[in-house]
Parts: C-alpha cells; sequence; structure tokens
C-alpha cells in the first residue's frame, strides 16, 4: 500500500514538474506539447486519487492545447493565409527598431549582421496572423538576392517559417523578378538552417545557393 501512495505522489510531481516546465517555453509548439503532457499526466493523478474536478480540468486542458496544437501542424503542411511576406522600406523606422529590439537574438544565430545601405538592398516583414514574425534582408544584383538576414522571433521558431518562405511562399520572390537567392552560412547552426530550408551548397566556404 505504501509503494502505490509513494507512486501515485510521484506521478503528482512529475505532472506539477511538467506545467512548471511548460511555462518557461519561448517557442508556444513547445509549451503545448509540455502542457499537453503535464495535463494527461495529472488526469492519471487525479484517477488515481479519485478526485472528479482535477479530471474535469485537465481534460479539458488537453483538449484545448490539442486543439491549437492541430492548428500548428496544420500551418506546416500547407500554405496557410496565416504566414505572410510583405516588402517593407530599408529605411522604415519600424525596421530600425525591430532590428535593434530583437539585436542579441540576431547575432546569435548571425553575429556579424548589420543593416546594409544602398539602393539594392531589398527587406521582407515576415508575419504569423497578422502580426510580425520575422524579418528577411538581401541585396539584389539583377535576378540574385543576396541574403544578409534570415531571422525569425523565437515563439514562432516552431511554425517553420523557413520552410514556408523558401517553398510555398517563394512567389513573394518571383514577383519580384528574382530567380536565384545566395547566402552565406555564419555558424554551423545558420548552416544547418540552409540545409533544412532547401539551400544546397555552392563550395567549402560555406556559401549556398537556391533556385526559385
Amino acid at each position: 500500500m505504501m509503494l502505490a501512495v509513494d507512486t501515485t505522489e510521484l506521478i503528482g510531481y512529475v505532472a506539477s514538474a511538467l506545467v512548471v516546465l511548460a511555462l518557461t517555453m519561448h517557442s508556444i509548439v513547445r509549451l503545448r506539447i509540455l502542457s499537453l503532457c503535464g495535463s494527461i499526466t495529472f488526469f492519471v493523478y487525479a484517477v488515481l486519487i479519485e478526485s472528479i474536478p482535477i479530471m474535469i480540468t485537465n481534460a479539458c486542458i488537453a483538449a484545448i492545447n490539442l486543439w491549437y496544437l492541430r492548428g500548428e501542424f496544420l500551418v506546416r503542411m500547407s500554405d496557410r493565409a496565416d504566414l505572410g511576406a510583405s516588402q517593407i522600406r530599408p529605411d522604415s523606422p519600424f525596421l530600425r527598431d525591430f532590428i535593434e529590439y530583437h539585436s542579441d537574438d540576431i547575432h546569435r544565430f548571425q553575429p556579424s549582421f548589420s543593416m546594409p545601405p544602398g539602393d539594392d538592398v531589398m527587406s521582407l516583414l515576415l508575419t504569423r496572423d497578422g502580426l510580425p514574425a520575422g524579418l528577411l534582408v538581401g541585396r539584389r544584383t539583377d535576378d540574385t538576392l543576396r541574403i544578409d538576414l534570415d531571422y525569425v522571433m523565437r515563439e514562432h521558431r516552431d511554425s517553420r517559417l523557413g520552410r514556408w518562405l523558401y517553398g510555398a511562399g517563394a512567389r513573394v520572390f518571383r514577383d519580384a523578378g528574382l530567380t536565384r537567392l545566395r547566402a552565406d552560412a555564419s555558424t554551423e547552426e545558420h548552416d544547418r538552417y540552409l540545409q533544412r530550408v532547401g539551400f544546397t551548397r555552392t563550395d567549402d566556404a560555406g556559401d549556398f545557393e537556391l533556385r526559385l
């Protein structure tokens, strides 16, 4: 009997830990996955202690998390209208403020980035549900865009904005008359990212290319 009580308490502690851990997540998807695991574990705990209110509460929480996760994974698998990319003027005050606010996070992935000057600069504001979610900045030469910055805010990285942008969303480049994208991998993580979203390496120095 003592073993059963200890096991029940352990399940309760694990459930509590999962809920607390979920609240530390910047990623919306990870938060909901951990919250789902926590609510399922709490439901098991409620069954063991025969608490109907806790069962009902956590069954509802699990259902809510499943509903929102369903929406997240549908975004990954389809060309949904809630993902977007729009050109924005490189000298826009909003663009300057966005880069300044996210500067530390940007330089974690692309440490050498600074806003390029000149009339050949092209900037795209990436959106999710109509709200800013990221930024792409590059320099154009004829039909080629060399990307200086490809950044997505932490809470939206699990939405796979990059794969959408270079896949179904690539029409924003084609509409601008571009047929080729080039990028330099500045870190190992950036190198892996470029390969995941469809770029191919052109040399050993970290130069990548994507044909549209």
